[in-house]
């Protein structure tokens, strides 16, 4: 049953993780301000999924249980639903900036072809136990994190090379009842604000690395399992529009010697598919990753615009304005167009889930990640100083000051000042603050690197057929 977001925010006072923000433990998740922002934005996923509006985009009938659920909680079956999930992401960002609750899409469909190619090779059940626990999310319409990134320590060295054997979630014993994992998981979206967690692994293995071969899922609050976060946005800043109301927080999860029950794992020692379960998920992801830096991209477009206008410029009649526009519409279009053609040329998998095409999801991951520093030059040059130089809210308010402010930064007569002032502040903020540095960085990073997208194009991408092709014609 879908959740309403008054629901979901109460749903997180009935858990009790252990939580740290800059030293201090947190009372309570749903009412702690310096993680408000990323509660607001995760219950935005449940509110437009109850808007009859967004309905189509927003729900699936879930082919396992035949009822209604969240898309981001679905398995996709269809390159429709691909497509669906590329527009739902979209929707969600340019209201939100992050969604974060698409990674658990992701992991579920990763999870959904893997533990059935699993099954198929070592003869497991894990298939079965996760079709239990998809059918226990869909229905609760629960919100999970994915923790995948591991410390990693030295980057040269595999996982059971390392200095300290717990640099990578590892599994530390087994018996008839489960098993017990010690480790860290380092960069976990949204973690604290979540009812579960998803444990994915962070690379391919080899024999020597096989208790590192480990995915599970287990509730937030768990014994054993400690949260250390950052904020999530720019809580309480009043100079800061967007990010404190909507904002990410991202965490280290650490495991310290946590007991998981069979039923809840779809992962232990079979080194052989780890990298595969990776793969997959960063098929799904990076799409994910194409259609929520559309959505940014939206908001940038949008108010670029909006302060053009603002300070007297016409973008359809004044040529170098005219010119950055197009160019702000050219980067955030062509990678919106890969994850398009990405989910238009998905393929059935043996598991019977779609999954996008890897080419062209990595090479739109890799347009929005390499050109995310051009948007933001574009959008600055396109504002102006007062991006950074714009009054506080409060002196624009002021008895005593804003009165003049307000005749003073008042550009075309028809406009007032404060709505140039505001716009300019919300491109601050997003571009040009803290937050505007963690958008840049989690463009180039979240979902993988620009190298790592490069290394999938190349694997993927057929160059044999090309060489032949240049063979044929060349009569070489």
């Amino acid at each position: 049953m879908l959740k309403t977001p008054e629901e979901y925010v109460q749903s997180l006072r009935d858990l009790d993780p252990v939580v740290y923000i800059r030293g201090n433990r947190v009372e309570s998740v749903a009412d702690e301000p310096l993680l408000e922002p990323g509660v607001n934005a995760v219950a935005v996923t449940y509110e437009f999924a109850l808007l009859p509006e967004y309905a189509d985009t927003m729900t699936a009938v879930s082919h396992v249980t035949g009822r209604k659920v969240n898309r981001l909680l679905h398995i996709n079956t269809s390159q429709n639903d691909l497509l669906k999930k590329l527009e739902m992401v979209r929707l969600l960002c340019r209201e939100t900036g992050c969604a974060q609750r698409y990674l658990c899409h992701d992991a579920l469909n990763a999870l959904y072809e893997t533990t059935h190619n699993l099954d198929l090779q070592f003869g497991t059940d894990y298939h079965v136990k996760f079709l239990t626990y998809l059918e226990y999310l869909q229905d609760a319409d629960l919100t999970t994190c994915v923790a995948m990134t591991d410390a990693k320590g030295d980057r040269s060295k595999r996982p059971h090379e390392q200095h300290d054997p717990d640099l990578y979630l590892r599994i530390v014993s087994r018996d008839d009842g489960g098993i017990t994992v010690r480790g860290i998981k380092a960069i976990v979206t949204g973690a604290p604000y979540t009812h579960e967690i998803i444990v994915l692994p962070t690379r391919g293995m080899t024999a020597q690395d096989e208790d590192y071969a480990v995915s599970f899922a287990i509730p937030i609050d768990t014994e054993g399992v400690e949260l250390v976060s950052r904020e999530a946005g720019r809580p309480g800043d009043p100079g800061a529009p967007f990010t404190s109301r909507y904002g990410q927080a991202t965490a280290q999860i650490m495991f310290d010697d946590v007991f998981i029950p069979w039923d809840r794992v779809f992962l232990a020692g079979e080194w052989e598919l780890a990298g595969s379960l990776t793969e997959s998920f960063a098929t799904h992801h990076r799409v994910s990753c194409i259609g929520a830096r559309a959505g940014l991209g939206d908001m940038l477009i949008g108010a670029s615009v909006s302060l053009a206008e603002a300070n007297g410029l016409d973008p359809q009649k004044t040529g170098h304005v005219r010119d950055k526009i197009s160019d702000l519409i050219k980067y955030v279009e062509s990678s919106y167009a890969c994850g398009v053609t990405a989910a238009v040329f998905g393929k059935e998998t043996r598991a019977g889930n779609f999954i996008p095409d890897p080419v062209y999801s990595n090479i739109g991951k890799l347009l929005q990640g390499v050109h995310i520093y051009d948007i933001f030059r574009i959008v600055h040059d396109t504002a102006g100083g007062i991006l950074v130089a714009s009054p506080y809210p409060e002196d624009m308010q002021s008895p005593a000051v804003g009165e003049k402010l307000n005749r003073y930064l008042r550009a075309r007569e028809d406009i007032p000042a404060d709505y140039r002032v505001s716009v300019a502040r919300l491109l601050e903020d997003i571009t040009a603050s803290y937050q505007g540095g963690w958008y840049s960085v989690i463009s180039i990073s979240g979902g993988g690197s620009p190298e790592a997208t490069r290394l999938e194009v190349m694997r993927k991408y057929d160059i044999e057929e090309r060489k032949s092709l240049a063979e044929k014609l060349s009569g070489a």
